[in-house]
């Protein structure tokens, strides 16, 4: 989603404002922009596209300044062109935007009743004619951009500079992370700690409701009422170098690739091997006594919340509901004494997940967030952070980050299941054994990629693909037909294999291929059953499976297969999780799309 970046520095800002916006292109983006102050003027240079596109376009019309923002743009309103990108300028102020601004129709009719000409269709230059509204009133620039944040309802972050105003950034945040960073005779301004992690590991995170005055030598926080507040400072340990894909094509299969050693690494996390143990960073936590669980996500991550669904309920015996956290509030959920409420996301700041985390919280339940980024919104908000330790994911579609997942939903459900007496030392050990095996099957997944690859270039060509699976590989099945669209733009849908008689099976002709994962499970006769059904009408069924293909039978033509290795109900899903990112993978590159940055998509979703 969008990015944010601010410099009020001793030297030119832009070289390293483009070094932080390139930074956040794992957020996702379709357009970029800089603006700065130098020598009490405004300048402003913005491009579509990639940020190379604004590398370029600043080598021909370059510009300078001691002070500016920059911005990566996921349109919202407006399509994505240059006079919709940011920053966006009136009468000498330009503002950069994440988020959105839920009241601009009525302001911006109540601006242009005033005279105020707008440039483009955004949100966003609501503010700025806004602001400028006041500043022509004869408002000082503060009181300009505190009485503008009256007015405006929504989700934003907000970073602007004024007309000779050469020595302050001022910024604001509600429902959308600020982050500032302190230096020496500067200061700084981000979305989040990697977008400055060259500049600064000390930081000051902006809490709900906050705006900021941002000069050289002093950073001052004000809350909603305009009373200036002390925020704590915490040292950032992201990382300052940049992501490198090394021998890869793509982020994406080097992420898919490094998935063995992620995984251990996890696993080491939370799972003693050798003292046979499950190590939760959760403290003193009574989780015998949780009532009932609720688990909340988006996207990938939903997908490992029903297979976490599937643990708990088995191993652990309790009761689970699993919710799509766009839907949550507003279904008007019932919770129960001592609940607890698991939240999951890559990011720590997905809009939606972490409204409903509120909602949660404030009905009283525990909250236990599962992140890859533990300097997040959804980190300070929560009870206990299980760390993911995926480690930046640039890739869009998430693949190491889904698995580690899966990790720590393991360990969870093994210890509330031994919490509960539900689970004996045996049975402890034995859960340890098989998670200690998902590296290495992996890994031996990994080593025969070219078998999946063989199959992408088949089914590359389909308009329709629909996967299958039945009980903890219905959610893979999911899972794999969201990689598949997210970056091949095929049409592609999961299914509990068992359902497709009950309307999709309608779909299924000689131009349709159906993805099979069939582990050799108790419910493998019912899955080939299923598979049988689609073809005998034709359907092209490629099956994944760690048995004799030749079990599910033939349609007159060798079918296809992958043939995966041995792994139980605790690794399973870990492991067929791999091949179908692959397909994905494999698809995109036939097809021509870009694996890392596909079309429409954004990596941290901070709008609802």
């Amino acid at each position: 989603m969008c990015g944010i970046v601010g410099i009020v520095g001793i030297t030119n800002t832009v070289p390293r404002m483009m070094e932080a916006l390139h930074r956040l292109e794992y957020r996702g983006y379709d357009s970029a922009g800089v603006a700065t102050l130098h020598g009490g003027e405004l300048h402003r240079c913005r491009a579509v596209g990639k940020i190379a596109a604004l590398d370029s376009k600043l080598v021909d019309q370059p510009i300078k300044g001691d002070i500016g923002i920059g911005h990566t743009r996921w349109a919202t309103h407006g399509e994505a062109v240059e006079v919709n990108a940011h920053p966006h300028m009136a009468d000498g102020l330009a503002v950069v935007h994440n988020g959105i601004i839920e009241n601009f129709a009525s302001l911006k009719k109540e601006l242009i009743e005033n005279g105020h000409n707008f440039e483009g269709e955004t949100d966003t230059e609501v503010v700025a004619h806004l602001i400028s509204e006041y500043l022509a009133r004869g408002l000082a620039p503060k009181d300009a951009v505190f009485e503008t944040l009256k007015r405006i309802e929504g989700a934003f972050a907000l970073a602007i500079i004024i007309k000779n105003e050469n020595e302050r950034i001022f910024a604001a945040r509600r429902g959308s992370p600020l982050v500032v960073g302190m230096g020496k005779g500067e200061n700084y301004l981000g979305s989040d700690a990697i977008a400055l992690a060259s500049l600064s590991n000390k930081l000051i995170y902006l809490e709900e409701g906050d705006w900021a005055e941002i000069s050289r030598e002093a950073v001052t926080v004000f809350d909603m009422t305009g009373a200036v507040v002390t925020r704590p400072v915490t040292y950032s340990q992201v990382s300052n170098t940049f992501a490198d894909k090394g021998n890869y094509r793509h982020f994406m299969q080097k992420e898919i690739f490094e998935q063995p050693f992620i995984l251990a690494q996890t696993i080491g996390k939370y799972f003693d091997q050798t003292g046979g143990g499950v190590k939760l960073p959760a403290g003193d936590f009574d989780f015998a006594n949780v009532s009932k669980v609720t688990i909340i996500a988006c996207g990938t991550s939903y997908y490992a919340a029903l297979v976490a669904k599937f643990w708990l309920e088995k191993m652990a015996r309790i009761s689970v509901e699993v919710d799509i956290a766009s839907e949550f509030r507003y279904r008007d959920p019932v919770y129960t004494e001592g609940g607890l409420a698991i939240f999951i996301s890559q990011s720590g700041e997905t809009a939606d997940t972490l409204a409903a985390l509120k909602h949660a919280k404030a009905a009283g339940q525990s909250i236990l967030s599962i992140l890859n980024a533990e300097e997040s919104s959804m980190s300070r908000e929560s009870d206990m952070v299980f760390p993911i330790y995926a480690g930046p994911e640039i890739g869009v579609a998430s693949t190491k980050a889904f698995t580690c997942q899966l990790i720590v939903l393991a360990a969870l459900a093994t210890e509330i299941a031994r919490a509960r007496g539900k689970l004996d030392e045996a049975g402890v050990v034995s859960a340890i054994n098989s998670v200690g095996e998902i590296p290495k099957l992996v890994a031996d997944v990994l080593s025969n990629h070219k078998g999946i690859e063989k199959i992408a270039h088949k089914i590359a060509k389909a308009r329709d693909i629909l996967f299958v699976g039945r009980g903890l590989h219905s959610a893979i099945a999911m899972e794999g037909a969201l990689k598949l669209k997210e970056i091949s733009y095929i049409h592609a849908e999961g299914y509990a294999a068992g359902e497709l008689k009950h309307g999709p099976i309608a779909l299924i002709d000689e131009n349709v291929p159906v993805i099979g994962l069939a582990p050799h499970n108790e419910l493998f006769d019912k899955t080939v059953s299923n598979l049988q059904e689609i073809m005998a009408r034709q359907g092209q069924v490629i099956v994944i499976s760690d048995h004799d293909p030749s079990a599910v039978g033939s349609n007159g033509e060798d079918l296809m297969s992958f043939k995966m290795p041995k792994c139980d109900d605790i690794a399973s899903p870990i492991v067929y999780a791999v091949p179908v990112q692959l397909l994905a993978y494999y698809a995109a590159v036939e097809k021509g799309t870009d694996a890392d940055q596909p079309r429409n998509l954004a990596k941290s979703v901070t709008v609802e």
